[in-house]
């Protein structure tokens, strides 16, 4: 029994001692690891900023392209909705009628009439005009749709221009939305030269910390190209952006604002005016 509990003490003290020799360990081993980490850690964060950085410095593009936001199209429609039982002109029916289904109302009017301009003479006669507008789901009198294109066709012709029919359907916007919109516009068109292009793109905002990018779903050239489409024309995607068509697009968000101020904050904090 004597050598037992002899056995026992000393067993107690071994275990101690190989208990306290762990700890000493074990804090020495976070001590290194915490000294190590602290760069790593340090490096981390930098590039994780970097990153983030990078990722807003283009992906502004989704404050931009939500800049009508699903609270603004809520409110505009509802609106267009009331103020459509109390309008009795045409255009303004068919405006309406389009702005009632949110920012990109009238943008989808477009893509349906394009979709039908089988030649591509970028011109409607009064029957692909009246088939375009029943394919959207417009509803008007036949009177009203008589009226509303001896008004969009300026000429008599018998035909109307489709940017024409686009320009005159699109929300009157004030000076100042127009300006901040041009300012938008000369940001991007790097060169100047009218057109916004994958090249001007590249010379004002950088892609390659995308995630897309850096997992190699994506090039630099199809992630530009994805903002790009947002604004071009529906079904001519050829990613070339004019000034119609990003004036076409804000238009849109536009009619979903009912300040400038607020339009024009909007515009300077999305693009960094």
């Amino acid at each position: 029994m004597a050598v037992a509990a002899g056995g026992g003490s000393g067993g107690v003290t071994g275990a101690a001692t190989i208990r306290r020799r762990g700890a000493v360990t074990r804090r020495r081993g976070a001590t290194n690891r915490s000294r190590r980490g602290g760069t790593n850690g340090s490096c981390r964060h930098r590039e994780t900023e970097a990153q983030r950085a990078a990722q807003i410095e283009l992906f502004w593009v989704r404050s931009v392209t939500m800049a009508g936001t699903a609270r603004h199209d809520r409110e505009m429609a509802m609106d267009a909705k009331k103020k459509l039982q109390q309008c009795s002109d045409p255009i303004e029916k068919l405006r309406l009628q389009c702005l009632s289904r949110g920012s990109a109302g009238i943008k989808g009017l477009g893509r349906v009439f394009h979709i039908m301009d089988d030649d591509r003479s970028r011109t409607l006669d009064y029957k692909e005009f009246v088939k375009g507008l029943n394919d959207y789901g417009v509803l008007l009198e036949k009177e009203d749709m008589e009226a509303a294109f001896k008004r969009f066709d300026k000429d008599a012709s018998g035909t109307i221009d489709y940017d024409e029919f686009l320009l005159t359907l699109r929300p009157p916007m004030s000076n100042a939305r127009k300006e901040i919109i041009a300012q938008a516009f000369r940001k991007l068109d790097k060169t100047g030269d009218g057109v916004i292009t994958i090249e001007d793109l590249r010379g004002v905002y950088n892609a390659k910390h995308h995630p897309k990018y850096q997992n190699g779903e994506m090039t630099e050239e199809q992630i530009f190209r994805i903002f790009l489409d947002n604004f071009d024309s529906p079904n001519e995607k050829d990613g070339i952006v004019t000034r119609f068509e990003f004036i076409n697009y804000y238009s849109g968000v536009s009619a979903s604002i009912d300040h400038d101020a607020y339009f024009i904050l909007m515009m300077q904090s999305s693009w960094r005016l």
